[in-house]
């Protein structure tokens, strides 16, 4: 497998990174590095689009109302999310293309040149930011990738390949070593278990950014204040940055108001919002516009602006908030459809059986430093090697109701989670 590999690999055409991964990792020796094929041809060039654009907006919209939990801090990077999709699109026919198109926002060879032209701006962005986009592929011994999936993983998203034995400790450990160079150590770890016996490809995304203000926040005028967090006014003891009152671009919309806060860069801002009404009430009207919006109703004002000193962290899997967005058939193993992606030469059609994602920002008097990571995990639909049984342990917190067993109504529905 792995020379057939290999011979496949070398006509392929890359692009260069979006940039040098900013901490050093040397892979374990059980991992082959099959990312420096000869370079054969110039992929096409990239090109932006704004729908697929919105999509992404929109995307990182519907799944932050999909996994929040009010009162709870939720951090999702949409553009990490995005691209390690676009990449397992690649991928996908029929039924299940169709879906990745819907969410995605326009057919992949749109999102593929919309995606190459995010990479090649974020490349370098001036001032004093500092960013790395980074895209891996992780194929098991296994698979029998398909050459035409590969070569847009490699030429549209700068991936890189690695083949290893994707069920093992070390290759967890090697996946989550990889991530941890290419957020410079602010998600150390994306695969919290080993990948499954039947793991035929892992695509994963990592992002970090650091920037600094256009117009640092000086830490003599930081002051500790009341943050309220709760409708009855309950609040917590703060440290806030502030700068007193000086010109911002501030917004004030029907109902919320809120600032711009540019970076040094020229190009990137941190959008801060105060809704009048509420959180949950506004963000059922975030999509993938609202930000364009605001920027564009932001001007020159007079501001006292105080902001929390704030660090934020949030993980978790996205299978099922996907699902109800649309993306079904895919992560059935009766329905995927990845035959553009390859086949395993033991088992059934690949599906997809996760995807995790993790983000954590850093907000002080300097500026932000941020970072994500996306794994989307294939797995084989092949038939399990042992007898199939069923099995029900409530060792867990569950969920019960008492239902009408003639017209299916529940008069009663809760959760158990703790005795």
């Amino acid at each position: 497998m792995k020379g057939k590999l290999l011979s496949l690999l070398l006509p392929l055409a890359l692009l260069a990174g979006c940039a040098a991964p900013v901490g050093a990792y040397r892979l374990p020796a059980e991992v082959t590095d099959l990312s420096q094929p000869v370079e054969a041809g110039t992929p096409a060039p990239p090109e932006a689009d704004g729908a697929a654009d919105a999509a992404i907006g929109n995307l990182g919209a519907q799944l932050l109302r999909a996994v929040r939990e009010p009162g709870v801090n939720t951090l999702l990077s949409p553009l990490s999310i995005s691209l390690a999709l676009s990449m397992t699109a690649n991928g996908a026919a029929g039924d299940t293309l169709a879906e990745f198109e819907a969410l995605l926002g326009a057919d992949t060879d749109t999102v593929n040149a919309n995606a190459a032209s995010l990479l090649a701006e974020y490349r370098d962005l001036g001032g004093s930011t500092v960013s790395n986009l980074a895209d891996s592929l992780w194929l098991d011994d296994s698979l029998e990738a398909n050459e035409r999936f590969l070569s847009r993983c490699t030429a549209f998203y700068g991936a890189g390949l690695y083949q290893t034995d994707l069920a093992t400790e070390r290759t967890r450990q090697a996946v989550n070593g990889w991530v941890e160079a290419n957020t410079n150590g602010m998600i150390p770890e994306i695969l919290t278990k080993v990948p499954a016996e039947d793991a035929a490809l892992l695509l994963v995304n990592a992002l970090y950014l650091k920037n600094t203000w256009a117009d640092e926040f000086a830490p003599e005028n930081n002051r500790e204040d009341n943050f309220y967090y709760a409708a009855d006014d309950s609040a917590a003891v703060t440290d806030f940055l502030s700068n007193g009152i000086r010109q911002e671009q501030y917004f004030r919309t029907g109902d919320a108001a809120g600032a711009v806060l540019p970076y040094d860069d020229g190009r990137l801002a941190f959008v801060a919002v105060l809704p009048d009404e509420g959180l949950d009430s506004w963000l059922e009207g975030l999509d993938g516009n609202t930000f364009s919006e605001l920027i564009t109703a932001a001007a020159d004002t007079r501001l006292l602006l105080r902001m929390p000193k704030f660090e934020a962290e949030w993980g978790g899997e996205l299978a099922d908030a996907l699902s109800a967005l649309g993306l079904d058939t895919a992560f059935d193993p009766a329905r995927a459809d990845f035959s553009g992606m390859g086949a395993a030469e033991i088992g059934g059609p690949l599906f997809i059986s996760s995807v995790a994602h993790r983000a954590k920002i850093q907000v002080n008097e300097k500026g932000t430093e941020a970072a994500a990571a996306t794994a989307v995990e294939m797995r084989s639909g092949g038939e399990p090697m042992m007898e199939e049984y069923e099995e029900l342990i409530l060792d867990r917190p569950f969920c019960y109701a008492i239902v009408d067993l003639e017209r299916g109504v529940p008069l009663f529905l809760g959760t158990f989670e703790r005795p």
